[in-house]
């Protein structure tokens, strides 16, 4: 028996053929299960009996199950899932004109970059495709019961935005981030523009420079200084991946981007990241023959998490750095905080609702 959130656009046809179905009915399958959140094949009203009756002999329908469901003074929500007696954690970010969803592609992670919440857990395992898609696919249609929104409403969409920015590496789980990715984006599915899904990376540039010919989305880059003794500090894996090579693979993915440009993720550390110098660093870095990179710098305020020994530098720090930056000519924005008081803003995520239950 297989699980059909497990597949892909491409499984969903071989799982078709393997049935003994024409391709087209891939495609009836994905609309049932990702655009009207059927999980009862009895409901599936334009498919023939006989083939209702192969799927309930191979298949099923079964999303991560919600353990907690809390929400910030500001909005933002934060859902912890079980998935096989293991704990992640999504969060929903509405806002006026979109509403965005944060998922987890990992358990745990096994980056253990000193300003996040989620590596000091260790790295447990991979999520499946059903696992990560399954985060959208309860959530959109939980949301809509909630709004009471028709299910078959396919127009009326409650996640518009997706960032792969939740616990763990996505390019370290590459084979089913991309699955999910492609259903995502299928418009037989959930449809949703390349501009409008982001994957965050502490930059496995093997990984990369794959996933610019595969699945090109808007790619955001966690850097957090601007040279790599630093670097090496506050993201280990980095050791393996010199900042150089990390921006000539950025460069390299720009021609595919659907933007045509890069984020750069920078996480402000007092007395450790913050100075003028690393600004200056920052934008040396940014330049290829005396012109900037196509890119923005998401500079953005540490979120405290137990133990971490770790301040956020001052607002206005924060500003003078920003400052230096944009008198470069560098676009740059200083992320709001949201959802801290559950626990869901950026870094704090960490699964810990008993890593067993």
């Amino acid at each position: 028996m297989i699980n059909l959130l497990d597949l892909s656009p491409l499984k969903f046809v071989n799982y078709c053929q393997e049935l003994g179905e024409m391709p087209f009915r891939a495609q009836q399958l994905q609309k049932w299960i990702h655009k009207f959140g059927v999980s009862d094949f009895n409901k599936m009203t334009d498919i023939s009996i006989s083939l209702r009756k192969k799927l309930k002999n191979s298949g099923y329908i079964k999303a991560p199950h919600i353990i907690s469901d809390q929400i910030s003074f500001d909005g933002t929500r934060k859902w912890i899932f079980n998935v096989k007696k293991n704990i992640i954690e999504t969060v929903f970010i509405p806002e006026k004109n979109r509403n965005t969803l944060c998922i987890s592609t990992q358990v745990g992670c096994a980056i253990n970059c000193i300003f996040c919440s989620t590596g000091k857990q260790g790295f447990i395992r991979n999520l499946t495709i059903g696992e990560i898609i399954g985060q959208l696919w309860v959530i959109e249609f939980k949301l809509r019961k909630e709004k009471n929104i028709k299910i078959d409403f396919i127009k009326n969409r409650q996640i518009t935005n997706i960032v792969m920015m939740g616990m763990g590496e996505p390019l370290l789980n590459y084979k089913s981030t991309i699955g999910a990715l492609k259903l995502i984006l299928s418009d037989h599915a959930y449809g949703l523009s390349r501009r409008h899904v982001i994957l965050s990376t502490t930059g496995i540039i093997p990984m990369i420079d794959k996933l610019s010919k595969e699945c090109p989305v808007e790619l955001a880059i966690s850097l957090h200084a601007s040279n790599d003794n630093l670097r090496n500090q506050l993201i280990p894996i980095s050791k393996k991946y010199p900042l150089k090579e990390l921006i000539l693979a950025c460069h390299r993915y720009i021609t595919y981007s659907p933007r045509h440009m890069i984020t750069f993720e920078y996480c402000m550390l007092h007395g450790i990241n913050d100075e003028d110098i690393h600004a200056l660093e920052l934008i040396s870095l940014m330049k290829k023959n005396k012109i900037l990179m196509s890119c923005k710098i998401n500079l953005i305020p540490f979120n405290y998490f137990p133990n971490s020994n770790l301040i956020c530098s001052k607002s206005s720090r924060i500003k003078i750095f920003a400052k230096i930056l944009m008198n470069s000519g560098l676009f740059v924005t200083i992320r709001k905080i949201r959802g801290n008081d559950i626990n869901a803003a950026c870094g704090q995520l960490s699964g810990k609702i008993l890593n067993h239950i």
